[in-house]
């Protein structure tokens, strides 16, 4: 083995500058949505345990640290191409794209466009040098529209997780006054191990070596070794161990970190009853421990989870782990694609709340009936539906960081409740927040809350349908990519002069036209075919479009008895618009807050006991 050199260097000092390249066999970018909300969580966490906003700006040097892990480089031709990493490293870039995007100050910019791309022999490129990626990564830079149509999978996975760090990334770092302080801290307190050989063969004997030979037990292996080392009795710990063996091989069947994150679940929802303060100084508690020590916090925790003997021991992998462990994959699998009777947990997903899974598992106990736990499930799930759009439609944010604190105590005081006992505390903290749709009767489409107009949208028209009589296309509408995918659709194309008569300035018309009784949700060939055309040109073509749309054409009323059911038997006041000024985009907008209304109602959660 030739030269090896391990370098820990920050993120100014990795990508600054500096080119990397990757094997046409090694250019998958595969991280999922999860990944990256895990990354940005763990980062934003770390940054506000120091940050206060009376420090000044050269107090991050001092700042806590944070290891991202090692990469592994091969030098070939003077070139440097990513071994092991490179999804690491695609995801930082991607982040510091948004953080660009986002800063006002040109120096700072400036500063942090040297980590994204460079100039070499008089040629700018990116600094993760991928031909395919090039033009998805010019989009991302410069805020430009990206047609995702028959890109590599790769390319359209960089557009969604660029949009699950837009979702997904804590409103209070990115004002003006905090994000200078973050993209410091990230450049300079953030450190990988940049491992580098000098040949292939070298640089993937160490990545065989760290991936397979010698690797260090998991936080799930480790426990499983101390809960089983417990059980006395050789039969009752064999038993144990094939049950462990058994729930673990399901839930990694699910993904890779399955395992890991079914536990944290687990204990979080049932056992965690402390959480860290969000102030400087303050000292990890059972819900941050739990996330990342388990196995410690399991150990240190005998006496308050009752583990007193060897039957106890056993008792806590035969039922506790095991029932547990089932739930967290029947709830996991509801999350990725919609399930009867659990629809709203695969809705909560969508909007990357991964507390949801904590919430959904506190009331359920090992007396429950299949019933009643499923039940539990849609009425928690349609707490935390109306909770997050009611935030969305008031522009409040519903990352992980602005919800944790919130959610947990909400855990502590569901955890082990009947269905009953579950809708009254969850009706009476929805009504006891300030977030109500007729709060914001201006609620529009901006630059970060695009996907969630569209699953509003999306949610909206499929309740029309359906309540009219129609089969769900939910399906349909929430897809965006591919040349069938559906677009947020502006009633009004941006022509201010076509409006002068009532807007005498463009940023009033532009301001108006944004809100959300002015948007549709339509086919991207339609918006493509039509979309600058005139109101009046538009509206026979609306008619052929879904309900929502066709609501605003006058033989919607005439044509479809279902839809006349509905409209009388709701009060929601649809009526059709030969013209839409001003006055008829207000009408719009007051009918989609009560349709909002009707979608997102307390009340469905008192339904539940109903049935």
């Amino acid at each position: 083995m030739k030269e090896i050199q391990g370098d820990a260097k920050n993120i100014l000092g990795l990508l600054g500058h500096a080119k990397f390249s990757i094997d046409y066999y090694q250019r998958e970018y595969r991280w999922e949505t999860k990944h990256v909300i895990k990354l940005i969580e763990d980062l934003t966490e770390k940054f506000l345990e120091s940050h206060r906003k009376e420090n000044d700006r050269s107090a991050v040097r001092n700042y806590g640290r944070y290891f991202l892990g090692s990469i592994i480089i091969s030098h070939k031709n003077r070139d440097r191409f990513i071994i092991d990493g490179q999804q690491r490293l695609t995801s930082i870039t991607l982040l510091l794209i948004h953080l660009y995007r986002h800063l006002s100050d040109d120096g700072d910019k400036h500063h942090l466009s040297n980590l994204i791309l460079s100039q070499k022999f008089g040629k700018k490129s990116f600094n993760l040098d991928i031909e395919e990626r090039v033009a998805c990564m010019n989009a991302l830079y410069s805020g430009k529209p990206f047609d995702e149509t028959d890109q590599p999978e790769s390319v359209a996975n960089l557009t969604a997780r660029f949009s699950d760090i837009e979702e997904s990334f804590p409103e209070d770092i990115l004002e003006k006054e905090t994000l200078p302080y973050f993209a410091d801290w990230l450049m300079e307190n953030v450190y990988l191990v940049e491992i580098t050989a000098y040949s292939d063969a070298d640089a993937y004997t160490i990545f065989e070596t760290m991936n397979d030979r010698g690797m260090s037990l998991t936080p799930t292996d480790m426990l499983k070794g101390y809960l089983l080392a417990k059980i006395d009795d050789a039969e009752m710990r064999n038993e144990a161990s094939v049950v462990w063996r058994n729930c673990v091989e399901s839930l990694r069947k699910l993904g890779k970190d399955e395992d890991a994150d079914a536990i944290k679940t687990w204990l979080r929802s049932q056992h965690a009853k402390t959480i860290r303060e969000r102030k400087l100084g303050a000292k990890p508690c059972d819900f941050d421990l739990i996330g990342t020590e388990f196995h410690r916090w399991v150990r240190d925790h005998e006496q308050d989870l009752s583990l007193t003997d060897g039957k106890s021991f056993s008792h806590f992998i035969h039922e506790d782990f095991r029932f547990y462990s089932r739930w967290y994959e029947t709830i996991l699998l509801a999350a990725r694609d919609l399930t009867e009777g659990l629809e709203v947990i695969h809705y909560n997903a969508q909007n990357n709340f991964t507390l949801q899974y904590q919430l959904l598992m506190a009331p359920i106990l090992r007396s429950d009936g299949d019933e009643e736990i499923h039940r539990k499930l849609r009425i928690v799930g349609s707490f935390i539906d109306i909770l997050l759009t009611r935030r969305i439609w008031n522009w409040k944010a519903i990352t992980h960081s602005a919800m944790q604190y919130t959610m947990q105590l909400v855990i502590r005081k569901i955890r082990g409740k009947s269905a009953e006992e579950l809708t009254e505390i969850l009706i009476k903290h929805l009504s006891d927040t300030d977030e109500m749709f007729a709060t914001n009767d201006r609620f529009c489409i901006h630059g970060t809350n695009g996907q969630h107009i569209h699953r509003l949208l999306a949610r909206m028209t499929d309740y029309v349908e359906t309540s009219s009589g129609r089969s769900s296309r939910y399906k349909e509408y929430i897809q965006r990519s591919g040349a069938r995918g559906y677009q947020v659709e502006h009633i009004w194309a941006f022509h201010p002069d076509r409006h002068e008569s009532e807007f005498q300035h463009m940023w009033d018309f532009a301001e108006y036209r944004d809100r959300i009784g002015g948007l549709l949700l339509l086919p991207k060939s339609f918006n493509a075919s039509f979309g600058d055309m005139t109101y009046k040109r538009k509206l026979p073509h609306y008619y052929g479009q879904n309900l929502l749309a066709q609501s605003l054409c006058e033989k919607a009323y005439e044509k479809d008895p279902g839809f006349a059911r509905f409209v009388k038997k709701s009060g929601l006041p649809f009526r059709s618009h030969e013209e839409f000024k001003k006055a008829d985009l207000d009408e719009r907008q007051k009918l989609y807050s009560l349709i909002a209304e009707e979608v997102w109602n307390p009340d469905t959660l008192r339904r539940e006991l109903e049935k």
